[in-house]
């Protein structure tokens, strides 16, 4: 992740600076007025879940991603002003040894980066000046750390055998599906022992951090809309969902609603499942808001909402989010992720949906993924609560709520069944 602070007289300006160096794939963290204009904090590559690692306890603040980024970017000025204090102390030193004829322009880039740790020190904690070689050997670690930390790497270490245990327990979980940062992350947490300590102690972690909703919706009730790419899932979801409460509760409390008008023939699926559960099925469209649906459907326990699956060029697509977003009905707004998809479009597919106040998630199609590692990290990265998923197209069976700990033992078994797959096929 790459964070950046870009001054300008204008906000028109500022951004102008941010599209020439950063992209159009910039994140803008913050911006504010300051002396002289405006600062904007952008980034590249944005990991939420990174940015809270980063943060440490401080992320605990972050009740929401727009928090979050607000505290990367207070952190990135801070950092930024100790390295310009840093800077200016090096620049001191130099002067101070070139009036005393010491020669500190020859002085090598090592010593430069000693000559930097006090201006991390308060003022009136600093060790008193009793030599320059004493006062350069403190300088060392601070310098070189705070590096690390601006760049947003990790400090280099000498190779070990237990270095060597991290390397081969980032390739596994990369073989896990997990993507290179996360498996990463988790990696340099195991400090030393067996390779098979660090998976397991991975795994605990990785099931630590994916959350679930412990919610069922079908016993609690309530309005819920899913949300998705097409061919995600969400019709077959609401089937399997639909016909497991009829068999639970019968078919008076449940309404179904779609508000795919953009496509024709959209609602015949809905409709089928409608006819075959003796269940109404309304389709919001322009004569008929989806708040008046509800209000009409208020006396159902169970409402489930079918949608458009539009991305963001497509046309509707900001009225249909808008739609859900503003009811003043309680929509809980879940978004049906593949467990096929690669996960630049699992992310893409999330930045796509999240204005519309997402609740959590159902994950389909775990059945045909080689891996379950991608889905995984999906969900441990954006922090959305996995709801429900599905492995298969039977209806109600294929459907089963998420519980972190069997999902990760199921991402084991789907490793594993791999690994054997390409073992009789290298055999062969």
């Amino acid at each position: 992740m790459k964070v950046k602070r870009f001054f300008a007289q204008t906000m028109a300006e500022a951004l102008k600076q941010v599209s020439h160096e950063m992209g159009p794939d910039a994140v803008i963290l913050s911006n504010r007025r300051v002396d002289g204009g405006v600062e904007i904090v952008t980034a590249l590559d944005y990991d939420e879940n990174m940015a809270r690692q980063r943060l440490g306890e401080k992320a605990a603040e972050a009740s929401n991603g727009s928090r979050l980024a607000e505290l990367q970017a207070e952190q990135h000025r801070r950092l930024e002003e100790e390295l310009n204090r840093s800077r200016d102390r090096i620049r001191e030193v130099r002067e101070k040894r070139a009036a005393q004829g010491q020669g500190y322009e020859s002085a090598s880039f090592a010593e430069l980066q000693e000559a930097a740790s006090e201006a991390f020190q308060p003022a009136e904690a600093a060790p008193a000046q009793t030599g320059y070689s004493d006062e350069l050997a403190q300088m060392r670690a601070e310098i070189s750390s705070l590096r690390d930390m601006v760049r947003g790497q990790q400090p280099a270490v000498e190779k070990s055998p237990g270095n060597a245990v991290q390397q081969r327990l980032a390739e596994r979980l990369q073989e896990f599906g997990l993507g290179a940062d996360l498996a990463g992350s988790l990696s340099r947490r195991h400090r030393g022992g067996k390779l098979e300590d660090g998976w397991k102690q991975s795994l605990k972690m990785l099931a630590t951090g994916v959350r679930t909703s412990r919610q069922d919706w079908l016993d609690e009730g309530g309005v819920y809309a899913l949300v998705g790419p097409t061919g995600s899932g969400k019709t077959t979801t609401i089937g399997k969902l639909a016909a497991r409460y009829v068999l639970r509760h019968g078919a008076d409390s449940l309404a179904l609603v779609t508000t795919d008008r953009f496509r024709v023939a959209a609602h015949e699926q809905l409709f089928v499942f409608g006819r075959i559960l003796n269940v109404p099925v309304r389709v919001v469209d322009e004569s008929h808001s989806l708040d008046d649906i509800l209000d009409e459907l208020s006396d159902r326990h169970l409402v489930l909402i079918d949608t458009a699956g539009l991305t963001s060029s497509d046309r509707g697509y900001q009225e249909q989010l808008a739609e859900l977003a503003r009811s003043h009905h309680n929509v809980r707004t879940h978004l049906v992720v593949s467990a096929t998809s690669q996960p630049r479009i699992m992310k893409s597919v999330w930045h796509c949906y999240k204005m519309a106040e997402l609740a959590g998630c159902v994950m389909t199609k775990i059945d045909e993924a080689l891996t379950l590692g991608e889905s995984l990290g999906f969900v441990m990265e954006t922090g959305l609560p996995v709801a429900w998923y599905t492995d298969g197209q039977r209806i109600p069976e294929d459907l089963h709520h998420a519980e972190a700990v069997p999902l990760v033992r199921l991402a084991v078994e789907r490793l594993k069944m791999l690994q054997r797959q390409q073992a009789v096929a290298e055999g062969a």
